[in-house]
C-alpha cells in the first residue's frame, strides 16, 4: 500500500519540514541548533517509520495496528505540516508580489492545520464507532402477494480485521442491532476480511449469532479473494477455501454464482449472489447466468453483488432482477451534506438508486479497511418489499 506511493510519502514529509525550518523556524530561534533538531525529530521518526512501510510485501501490513498507528500519525504531523507549508508559501508570495510584510497565510495554514488534526482524531474514534440505521421501502409490481411486507436486513464490508483493541465493541453492537431488526432475510454483500481469513477467528461467535426467518445469504467481495497477499497459488487458494469454510461455519449460505429460491406458500423469490465482478484492477468473477441458472422469467430476484458498478455493465442489461443489493464503495468513508468524493468514481455509491421500475441499493458499510469514517457512518440498511 505505502510501497505504491513511496516518493510521494517522502516528498509530502521532508519538504513541508524544509520549507519550515527555513522560512520560519531559524528566524525565530536564531539558529540554535538544539531547538531545530526539536523541530526536525517528528519528520525523522515518520521518515523511518514509512521506510518500514516500503518493506512490508504485502499490501498492509499483517497487523492492522501497525498500519492504523501510521495512518493516524501522518494525519495529525505529515499532512498538518503540509497544509500549513502550502497556505504559509501562498502566503509569502503575496506579500511579496504587493509589498507588504504581514503573511497571513502563517495565520490560515495554523487554522486548517488544526481543522485536519481535530478531524483526524474524530473520524478515527467517534466517527469510526458511529452506527447507523438507514430504512428503504421498494415497491414492485413483480413481487408475490404472500412476500408484501418482507424485511431484509443488508449490510456489507465488515472488514473484522480493522476492529482491534476498543472497536471491538462496535462489530459486536452491530450484530445486536441487526437481530434486533426482526429481519425475514439477512444479506451480506462481501468484504468480511482485510487480507486473511484468520482476522474472522474472533469474531466468529459474533457472525454466528446472526440470526433471521429465512437465514442469512452472503457472497464474496474483492478483499475476500487472495489478491492482497503476496504468496503462491496453492497459499492464496487455500487462503480463499477457509475463507469461504468460515461463512458457512457461521450458519450462512454462501452463493458463488448461485441462487436459492425463498418460499411463502405457494409463493416464492429467488436470491441469487455473483461473485465480485469489478473494473480493473479488481477481480471480474461474476458469471450471470450461473447466478440465475434455473430461474423463470418473471420471478422475482434479488441480486447479490458486491461491486455496484456490476448494476450497469451487466445486471441490468443481461438480466431481469428487479432489485439489487451491494456495497464495496464505503462512500470513501467520508461525506458531507449528502456529498462524497466517491461520487467522481461511482454513478451509485451510497443509499437507494432506481432505474425505471428496478433498483439497486448500496450499503455504504459497516466498517473499513482503514479504521475511519467523517459522515459516512458504519450503516445497516433495512429494506421493506411492497407489492404494488
Amino acid at each position: 500500500m505505502i510501497a505504491r506511493i513511496t516518493i510521494l510519502m517522502f516528498l509530502l514529509i521532508l519538504l513541508p519540514d524544509i520549507y519550515i525550518d527555513l522560512r520560519i523556524i531559524r528566524r525565530k530561534t536564531r539558529n540554535l541548533w538544539w531547538q531545530r533538531l526539536l523541530w526536525w525529530i517528528p519528520g525523522i521518526i515518520m521518515l523511518a517509520y514509512t521506510a518500514y512501510m516500503v518493506t512490508i510485501p504485502d499490501f498492509a501490513p499483517r497487523s492492522m495496528s501497525v498500519l492504523t498507528t501510521y495512518l493516524f500519525l501522518v494525519g495529525v504531523i505529515v499532512v498538518p505540516k503540509a497544509v500549513f507549508a502550502v497556505c504559509s508559501l501562498l502566503g509569502w508570495g503575496h506579500c511579496r508580489f504587493h509589498h507588504t510584510t504581514n503573511n497571513w497565510g502563517n495565520l490560515v495554514g495554523m487554522l486548517l492545520g488544526t481543522v485536519v488534526i481535530v478531524m483526524v482524531m474524530y473520524g478515527s474514534t467517534w466517527g469510526f464507532r458511529k452506527l447507523v440505521v438507514r430504512h428503504e421501502d421498494y415497491y414492485s409490481a413483480d413481487l408475490p402477494k404472500a412476500f408484501d411486507g418482507y424485511r431484509i436486513v443488508h449490510f456489507s464490508d465488515a472488514h473484522a480485521g480493522s476492529y482491534v483493541g476498543s472497536s471491538a465493541s462496535v462489530l459486536e453492537r452491530a450484530i445486536d442491532t441487526i437481530n434486533a431488526q426482526k429481519p425475514d432475510m439477512i444479506v451480506f454483500t462481501g468484504d468480511i476480511q482485510n487480507m486473511m481469513p484468520t482476522e474472522l477467528a474472533p469474531f466468529a461467535a459474533d457472525f454466528s449469532r446472526l440470526k433471521a426467518k429465512d437465514g442469512v445469504f452472503s457472497i464474496l467481495g474483492n478483499h475476500d479473494y487472495s489478491g492482497y497477499i503476496k504468496a503462491d497459488e496453492a497459499v492464496k487458494a487455500a487462503n480463499e477455501r477457509k475463507l469461504q469454510e468460515y461463512e458457512r461455519s457461521f450458519g450462512w449460505t454462501l452463493l458463488l454464482n448461485d441462487n436459492r429460491t425463498v418460499r411463502r406458500g405457494n409463493d416464492s423469490i429467488v436470491i441469487a449472489g455473483m461473485e465480485n465482478d469489478g473494473r480493473p484492477p479488481f477481480p471480474q468473477k461474476g458469471d450471470v447466468a450461473k447466478s440465475l441458472a434455473g430461474v423463470k422469467d418473471g420471478t422475482f430476484v434479488i441480486m447479490l453483488e458486491h461491486d455496484p458498478s456490476a448494476w450497469r455493465r451487466k445486471i441490468l442489461p443481461d438480466t431481469k432482477a428487479q432489485l439489487t443489493l451491494s456495497g464495496h464503495t464505503h462512500a470513501m468513508q467520508f461525506s458531507v451534506f449528502g456529498w462524497s468524493p466517491a461520487s467522481f468514481i461511482y454513478k451509485e455509491w451510497g443509499g437507494m438508486y432506481t432505474e425505471g421500475e428496478r433498483a439497486i441499493n448500496v450499503s455504504t458499510g459497516m466498517g473499513g479497511f482503514i479504521p475511519f469514517r467523517i459522515g459516512a457512518s458504519n450503516e445497516i440498511v433495512v429494506i421493506t418489499l411492497h407489492r404494488k
